[in-house]
């Protein structure tokens, strides 16, 4: 009994740990776009000021992220 109770846990960890990662990582509307990010960029800001923000000083600009520009807009009930 007691093995199968490690075995349960063990087994649900592992599912727990495998379902997160990078892809899982949420992306915001705003993404810092320049030279060393590439395109879309670094989309983790939620607002243009802090995009900006984080863009000051550095060879790189916001831009919207075309994942939330171009997404599929739901339908009002």
């Amino acid at each position: 009994m007691r093995k199968l109770v490690v075995l349960m846990l063990l087994t649900a960890g592992a599912g727990v740990l495998d379902g997160a990662g990078p892809a899982d990582a949420q992306e915001y509307r705003w993404c810092l776009q320049g030279k060393q990010t590439g395109y879309p960029g670094d989309c983790n800001y939620q607002t243009r000021a802090q995009c900006m923000a984080s863009a000051s000083g550095r060879d790189a600009g916001c831009g919207i992220n075309p994942r939330a520009a171009f997404a599929r807009q739901r339908r009002p009930n």
